[in-house]
């Protein structure tokens, strides 16, 4: 009895062990991001936070737990990633290495939702650590959102890590990105984290000839901004644009304001761009305008920035778009479908 009950402990600590040696999964949504730990042989709540490099003050507590409680060999607790020990923006200690903390894409996940429930990282930062654009997310895709911070003195985990990771040597857009000017919203230079810490480097990608996909556009208004466009604002008709024949209806609508961006795009090709909340990039949407009935179809190229300047409305359009729609480069009242 006793050989067997030894053949079971072996088994569950093998298991434990084999449980840890896995990936580095997150779990919830911030401000209370976690991954989680199997408890294994003579392991406590002092030497799970040298493994996790955050003190076992914030483990128990986490956990409804207290520290006067012994764990068990299997139990399941959950490690609070914080700024002590978790990094989304290239920062730790000298003596500390980056481990990959990974999300796995839910079903109709895109970058956006990604970034906001792991603490608004940049969507760029999510693309640069994962060789991928937000257009190539699958359901299932497991995909790197921050870095644990280890001491490798202290941590087995740190055999998983690397000294630096991409945001500190790549170009890299934010999500607050390229700022516009203009009362018409005419579209400026993008912003990237290199130029702000010094570095001139530009990316050299990018995915549509307009906006940089990666990122909406910020725009600002009161100072016009001229943009290097031989095409003026004048009767543009592509029968609804060069996108209609991909439009597929979804079922999903809105309505409301609609403002403009300035754009090269779209004069003579009828390619049409919009930048609208909570639908993915890629989208192909009608957009109406309801004072004359006339349609457009259009691509969505990212969101609308968090800024004063776009409260209240529902949807930024190319400016091109905007005169088949009738609407000059003034606001008008849209419909949108997709």
């Amino acid at each position: 009895m006793r050989f067997f009950l030894n053949v079971f402990l072996l088994i569950l600590i093998s298991g434990a062990s084999f449980a840890q040696s896995g990936d580095l999964m997150v779990g919830g949504t911030s401000p209370s991001l976690y991954v989680e730990h199997t408890v294994v042989a003579k392991e406590n709540w002092y030497s799970i936070g040298r493994l996790y490099n955050i003190s076992p003050k914030e483990i128990a507590p986490f956990n409804s737990a207290s520290m006067d409680k012994a764990l068990s060999i299997g139990e399941q607790i959950k490690i609070p990633l914080t700024a002590a020990n978790f990094s989304q923006d290239g920062q730790k200690a000298s003596d500390e290495v980056f481990v990959p903390v990974y999300h796995v894409v839910a079903e109709k996940e895109w970058m956006y939702r990604i970034s906001t429930n792991y603490n608004k990282v940049p969507t760029a930062y999510i693309e640069k650590w994962n060789g991928i654009t937000n257009d190539q997310l699958k359901a299932g895709m497991k995909l790197v959102v921050g870095y644990l911070k280890v001491k490798p003195g202290q941590s087995a985990l740190a055999s998983k890590g690397s000294a630096t990771i991409k945001t500190e040597t790549a170009t890299v857009v934010e999500t607050k990105p390229a700022t516009t000017q203009g009362s018409t919203g005419t579209v400026a230079a993008t912003t990237t984290a290199a130029q702000q810490s010094g570095v001139t480097k530009t990316e050299e990608k990018k995915p549509e000839p307009v906006v940089e996909k990666t990122a909406p556009v910020t725009v600002t208004e009161n100072k016009p901004v001229t943009v290097a466009s031989t095409e003026t604002p004048s009767n543009v008709d592509f029968k609804g644009g060069y996108f209609k024949s991909q439009f597929d209806n979804g079922g999903k609508s809105s309505s409301g304001s609609a403002a403009i961006f300035r754009s090269t795009s779209g004069w003579s090709d009828g390619k049409y761009y919009v930048l609208m909340n909570n639908v993915p990039v890629g989208t192909i949407v009608k957009v109406s305008n309801t004072s004359n009935n006339k349609i457009v179809y259009a691509k969505v190229l990212g969101n609308l920035a968090d800024i004063k300047e776009n409260s209240g409305l529902a949807i930024r359009i190319s400016n091109a778009a905007a005169a088949e729609l009738g609407a000059g480069e003034n606001k008008f009242s849209a419909a949108i479908a997709y």
